[in-house]
């Protein structure tokens, strides 16, 4: 055999060997940032189906790995804490389908209007307290449908400039996949296509993913994956949500943003 030519057993080598450094490169890429420092308060609770315990164990480690100083509660009386709210730079939510009285949503809406960011995916923040539209209004969504419960889709990156998805690609989940109703506000950073499958007559609808927007002084992150804890496995959803955390951790330290892009025809 010439000695330009590889075996077949060294070629396969090399090609795992390659795709393993590539994989290795990647995660160190998605590893770089400084740490947030930053004060978080994690509340977490609400409908059990959706794992906030589980979630609950998965970001608070993360957070605290990065240098924060997190008040972890299981109580919305948190938002009620004008001192404690005053002093944070990001409030983590993870509560599905619960009650929030009067006190505790104007303490939420008032400390992300003053500059704290807000940050969380699926029905944890965004199917949280349906009958409050004050608190709809500064999330950006609201849950109303997911056609078909469990199904595979593909979460499609839509601004690859944006440092919440910069360098990741379109990637697979199997997962609840969200219809939502949606602040036209709101900067999409990433879609899913519905494919009619369950629902018709919703054949081709793209629908956002991942988006961040701007309530007052505050910046809101949001994700509408994250079911169940399993679909941070896949190394993007984890990445995207550690980032858009991030992002919006900064309020009170970095330059406002104008982040209404309009989508619709003017006459």
């Amino acid at each position: 055999m010439s000695e330009n030519k590889l075996s077949r057993r060294e070629f396969v080598g090399k090609t795992v060997a390659a795709g393993m450094a590539s994989a290795l490169m990647t995660k160190s890429a998605f590893a770089k940032e400084n740490k947030m420092n930053k004060k978080v308060l994690f509340v977490w609770g609400g409908w059990k189906g959706h794992q906030p315990g589980e979630c609950r164990d998965l970001y608070v480690p993360w957070l605290k790995q990065q240098g924060c100083d997190v008040t972890v509660s299981n109580t919305l009386d948190s938002y009620t804490d004008q001192d404690l709210m005053n002093s944070m730079d990001l409030i983590v939510q993870v509560w599905t389908m619960g009650k929030i009285t009067g006190e505790q949503s104007k303490g939420l809406v008032a400390a992300v209007k003053n500059g704290a960011g807000l940050a969380g995916w699926h029905g944890g923040l965004c199917d949280s307290f349906r009958e409050n539209t004050e608190y709809q209004f500064m999330t950006g969504g609201q849950w109303v449908a997911h056609p078909g419960g469990i199904v595979d889709y593909e979460v499609h990156i839509v601004d690859h400039k944006d440092p919440v998805t910069a360098g990741i690609k379109n990637f697979q989940l199997r997962s609840e996949q969200y219809y939502m109703h949606v602040d036209p506000a709101n900067k999409v950073l990433a879609t899913s296509i519905f494919n009619g499958e369950h629902d018709f007559w919703i054949k081709g609808t793209i629908m956002p993913v991942v988006w961040k927007k701007v309530f007052g002084k505050g910046r809101v992150f949001y994700a509408s994956f994250g079911h169940h804890a399993s679909d941070f496995d896949v190394p993007e959803a984890l990445e995207i949500v550690h980032r858009g955390m991030r992002w919006a951790s900064e309020s009170k330290y970095e330059k406002a943003e104008n982040l209404i892009s309009p989508v619709y025809p003017r006459s």
